[in-house]
């Protein structure tokens, strides 16, 4: 739902991918954004209207993602496709992010944009320390990107997971990902994702951006 920027993006790639898409806007000059050669249905219509749901195929669908500019907009449409239609791959594009805090509580996957955007930004102009890169519905596990001192390259990834309690759960090295092995090694310039229990972060945090303790 919603054939903006990211909307049309989407759709494409997902086509791209060999899915077959829906494409749902209430206004059918969005449309224009799409390739010429895009092959999926164009439904104009409100996201969370279901006689528009149907004609995009909901009845049938494996995922749905709520991208349109208003917040209640998405949270509307992807509460109607998760409990009317069952569709278990729902994520919903919201603004707000107090809202997409509460929503994610309540099950539903959201992709806070001004939050992320601005993290995203600050990352790039100063150290950050940690930054959420995803939550489970509950709250209570996350996956934020960390910074790391310098002293800590050339250690083992099970030195940082012994000293932290929290899992090193991928790198980016050179902007490719990499799963850590038992004999991983810290290189310089890695970025480093870890799993953390979100009330155990801080500590994460200070243990890592700080001269590691000696680990026997």
């Amino acid at each position: 739902m919603g054939c903006g920027r990211v909307g049309a993006t989407l759709a494409q790639s997902l086509e791209g991918r060999g899915h077959s898409v829906a494409v749902i806007d209430q206004n059918p000059d969005a449309f224009r954004r799409l390739d010429q050669d895009f092959s999926g249905k164009r439904v104009t219509g409100l996201g969370f209207d279901r006689q528009t749901l149907v004609q995009a195929g909901v009845e049938d669908a494996y995922a749905f993602a709520a991208v349109s500019d208003g917040d209640n907009s998405n949270i509307l449409a992807a509460r109607v496709v998760r409990e009317t239609y069952g569709v278990g791959n729902v994520v919903a594009r919201i603004y707000d992010p107090h809202r997409a805090e509460i929503y994610q509580r309540l099950g539903i996957p959201t992709v806070a944009t001004v939050r992320w955007t601005a993290d995203q930004v600050l990352r790039r102009m100063l150290p950050m320390g940690a930054t959420d890169e995803y939550r489970d519905a509950s709250g209570q596990v996350l996956m934020a990107q960390m910074d790391v001192h310098p002293a800590w390259v050339g250690r083992p990834l099970t030195a940082l997971e012994a000293a932290t309690g929290a899992r090193v759960a991928y790198l980016t090295r050179y902007g490719d990902g990499v799963l850590p092995g038992p004999t991983t090694v810290l290189q310089e310039n890695d970025v480093v994702h870890v799993l953390v229990m979100a009330t155990d972060l801080a500590k994460v945090e200070r243990t890592l951006t700080h001269v590691p303790p000696e680990v026997e």
